[in-house]
């Protein structure tokens, strides 16, 4: 079969290797499509974000949908012809982590991806919990991007309470934040989403935010403040990972307002005083979401009728990898998708 990696360097190379054998308790899976993540882009030049010096030794791809075509002689709640997503993360299935559904919590985890094969290929051998399963109605392209892309900004907006009394900000509106301004308003909250490309905001446009802005703008501020009836937003999401915007985010808020910081960042530097203590800030970080979790991410997906399909921009074969990972990169696509 043939399979996409990505050794460093903006090198990508297509490798034909043998088609994997599920194990006692996995299944095989025929890919139907698998998402590019902007933390893939931390593979394609060397730096993994994800297994560090372990990482890059494997098959590319977290963001996998498909139809099981093989199982195991120990799986017993999956069989042939079941479409489902993909779960990222492997864990050992007994700590205390993996029982509350945080596989990606747990201390001996693997991800797809970076550190275990994973769905940039035309199929791919997974536990069968890591099976999530998707309706009829759902296309798999939708469904590859249900999990990392909108799950995880789901789970955020979860976490940080939105809701039709929330006035959130959204920096980063690259597939990440994208996702986030239709998880937010499947949630009722008002979006004010900044980014200083002006098609990202366009498109933010398109998904429904209230108000865009490009957070350079020396006005930015100011015009958050006017959105906000001067307390300031009840919510922020940082998806850049960008020490400018993190702080931007963390002056926006109201007292008591919360913040969740997505987009991976190895150091940034705050201002605890001013922005967390003496307005009662609370600030937590969010990746990814617990696997029990997806049931709701289904049925908001399908109650709010939200377009996922939408987010993916670009589509290719995964002969055209080379170019797929070079325009992502080159933020000319949002979601760009492998399909099969």
């Amino acid at each position: 079969m043939k399979a996409v990696y990505l050794p460093g360097n903006r090198k990508v190379e297509i490798r034909s290797v043998a088609i994997p054998v599920p194990g006692p308790d996995e299944v095989l899976i025929e890919v139907k499509a698998s998402c590019i993540c902007r933390s893939d882009l931390s593979l394609y030049y060397g730096n993994a974000v994800v297994g560090g010096d372990a990482a890059g030794g494997c098959i590319t791809g977290h963001e996998p949908s498909g139809v099981v075509v093989e199982t195991g002689v120990a799986v017993k709640n999956f069989k042939r012809g079941d479409r489902v997503a993909v779960y990222l993360a492997v864990g050992c299935g007994v700590c205390a982590r993996c029982r509350q559904g945080n596989f990606h919590l747990c201390p001996t985890w693997t991800c797809l991806g970076f550190t275990q094969d994973g769905g940039n290929a035309e199929y791919l051998a997974v536990p069968e919990r890591n099976l999530l399963r998707i309706p009829a109605s759902m296309s798999f392209v939708a469904a590859a991007i249900s999990t990392d892309a909108f799950g995880t900004l789901y789970s955020a907006c979860r976490k940080l309470g939105l809701s039709g009394a929330s006035t959130v900000g959204i920096w980063g509106l690259g597939p990440m934040g994208s996702a986030g301004i239709l998880a937010a308003k499947a949630l009722g909250a008002r979006v004010v989403a900044l980014d200083p490309i002006a098609e990202r905001r366009h498109f933010a446009d398109e998904l429904g935010a209230d108000l865009t802005l490009d957070p350079t703008d020396v006005d930015a501020a100011a015009a958050i403040a006017t959105f906000s009836g001067g307390d300031g937003l009840s919510a922020a999401i940082d998806c850049s990972g960008n020490g400018a915007a993190q702080n931007m985010a963390l002056d926006s808020l109201a007292p008591l307002g919360r913040a969740a910081f997505v987009g991976e960042s190895r150091e940034t530097t705050i201002r605890p005083s001013d922005q967390l203590i003496r307005k009662q800030i609370s600030l937590i970080g969010s990746w990814y979401f617990g696997i029990s979790e997806y049931e709701e991410i289904i049925r908001t997906i399908e109650t709010h009728k939200i377009d996922l399909e939408r987010l993916a921009t670009h589509r290719f074969s995964i002969d055209e990898a080379e170019t797929a990972f070079r325009l992502f990169d080159e933020r000319k696509t949002e979601k760009a998708v492998f399909v099969f």
